[in-house]
């Protein structure tokens, strides 16, 4: 395919802005020093409704949003659309949950989620766990939004891995540099561009396709011809119970990966926290649309691009039908909105990666008595380690659907929700029974996904995340969001643990919290605003 010189001139010059606000962000309200965490890896803790509500939206709203929820769309048809109901479903959860989260970070200068595990449940071993997931599960999403960039680069004619390696390059640097500051300033442009992009898309495309009827038509007409019977623009009976689970389950996990509490932790206040979970289903509005992008690419007659493994590439779907519907100047608009909107959230995931890291593993095991600017500089290095490893996956990996990417990562982190979620509202569960719970929850999620095939990829293993309930002896063909499974025994194994050491009087661990903290304000005692060198709780002592 022969360069798009046009389409990458464009792309090239906004992606050249975005590059110097990285790097100018670390001037924009600009702290002492950023040798801090506060500063460093949560802005300050001082974003206002605004500045997170674009944050957080940038957040959770990525490449992911623009390639795979259209890719899958394409590919099989009404499956695809579970991602808007889970995105309306999670707010009202956070809605009530994060201000909680909020509170006792910010009482006890906690700043990720194993932070407020360890300080909780007081067990070093089930925090450990928790970090560890969330570095897990934060990987695939990161390599989800380089996937996102390569198909754009694919589609330009841009060949070989060397852009993503450029990108990565750009990428680190100002984050390096700027901390949260950068993608929250970046997410300002990002948002703008995809809004403008998929407006014109939703309003233009149909109108030179002959409009929606015609689209669903074309896309009918391609379902009604697949070899998959549960293709279709309508969710075949055995499909329903799987739709939801996995609706219902990605809503679990979406507020529970580290970059998207690290954007709750970010805010200036509860308040903040509930008007922006109010207004964010805007972007599930957004989300809508973007996913009707892939019964017009159908209508269009677009045909993916050709992976390295020699089977269509659905994840370029979405840049070739701009590509065939625009002029090339917008077109490049087009690509720089789904380039930059791989960025930001790369961005947040691997500071939030980095954070864990530093919190939990460098400084309670390694480094106890590490400064605060040590801190800080730990976490400015593993960022850059963490993309670093990000791209690996990519090289390595070569993923048809690259939702599926999305889908492993979500399985993983919500079998951190018992510690973290219910730890906000009591300590029933034991550290002990929770750290088994999340044993037995992770083990038998990750054996599931092993065991999924994918008959359209041909995968043999981690096809899918929806498990057939016939693997359990049952005759139906039936599934189940493997994520929802995982998280049953987690919650089984949890009481049944529990139950066990309350019974025969095992060791009880400190809580560092108290009840009040869970509903401080900003400006109550205890919950100003934290000093570059201000006096965090000591991190507890003792091994759990």
């Amino acid at each position: 395919m022969d360069v798009k010189w046009v389409v990458l001139s464009v792309f090239i010059f906004l992606f050249a802005v975005v590059t110097v606000l990285g790097f100018v962000a670390s001037r924009w309200r600009r702290a002492e020093s950023l040798d801090h965490l506060d500063e460093w890896g949560l802005g300050g803790r001082n974003f206002g409704p605004w500045v997170s509500w674009f944050l957080i939206g940038g957040d959770l709203y990525t490449a992911y949003t623009f390639v795979a929820v259209p890719g899958l769309l394409f590919g099989v048809g009404a499956l695809g659309f579970f991602a808007v109901p889970y995105t309306i479903l999670i707010f009202p959860m956070a809605f009530i949950v994060a201000p909680r989260l909020w509170s006792v970070a910010h009482r006890h200068g906690y700043v990720t989620p194993a932070d407020f595990v360890r300080g909780r449940h007081g067990s070093a071993t089930l925090a450990l766990a928790i970090a560890i997931t969330g570095i897990a599960a934060t990987m695939p999403y990161i390599a989800l939004q380089l996937v996102g960039i390569g198909a754009v680069l694919k589609t330009m004619g841009i060949e070989g891995e060397w852009p993503l390696v450029i990108a990565f390059v750009i990428l680190a640097a100002y984050t390096y540099q700027s901390g949260l500051r950068a993608p929250a300033l970046i997410a300002f442009v990002k948002d703008a561009l995809i809004y403008i992009v998929v407006l014109v898309a939703v309003i233009y495309i149909p109108i030179k396709l002959g409009g929606f009827d015609d689209i669903f038509a074309a896309a009918d007409k391609k379902f009604s011809g697949s070899e998959q019977p549960t293709d279709g623009l309508v969710l075949a009976d055995a499909q329903i119970l799987g739709y939801s689970s996995l609706a219902f389950g990605s809503a679990l996990a979406l507020f529970l990966y580290p970059h998207a509490i690290t954007g709750l932790l970010a805010t200036r206040s509860r308040d903040t926290i509930r008007r922006n979970m109010a207004a964010l289903p805007a972007y599930s509005f957004l989300l809508g649309l973007l996913a009707l992008l892939g019964l017009m690419a159908i209508a269009a007659g677009v045909e993916p691009l050709t992976s390295a493994s020699g089977t269509p590439d659905t994840n370029t779907v979405v840049p070739l039908l701009f590509d065939q519907m625009f002029p090339d100047w917008f077109t490049g608009v087009a690509f720089a909105a789904i380039g930059i909107g791989a960025l930001v959230p790369a961005a947040i995931m691997s500071i939030a990666a980095a954070n864990l890291w530093t919190r939990n593993i460098y400084k309670e095991y390694l480094r106890p008595n590490a400064t605060d600017a040590e801190e800080a500089r730990m976490s400015r290095l593993v960022s850059l380690i963490v993309k670093g490893g990000a791209v690996a996956v990519i090289l390595v990996l070569d993923p048809q659907f690259s939702i599926d990417l999305q889908l492993i990562g979500g399985v993983i982190i919500v079998q951190t929700l018992p510690a973290i979620v219910i730890g906000l509202y009591s300590r029933a569960a034991h550290a002990w029974g929770l750290l088994a719970g999340w044993a037995v929850g992770l083990a038998g999620g990750l054996y599931m996904l092993y065991d999924t095939p994918n008959p359209v990829t041909g995968k043999e293993h981690f096809g899918g995340a929806q498990y057939a309930l016939s693997n359990f002896g049952i005759d139906t063909k039936v599934t189940l969001y493997t994520g929802l499974i995982a998280i049953v025994l987690n919650l089984i194994v949890t009481v049944l643990v529990t139950a066990v050491v309350r019974m025969t009087r095992g060791a009880e661990f400190p809580d560092q919290t108290s009840p009040e903290d869970y509903g401080v304000e900003a400006g109550d005692p205890g919950v100003e605003p934290l000093s570059i060198e201000g006096e965090h709780a000591p991190a507890p002592t003792g091994r759990g």
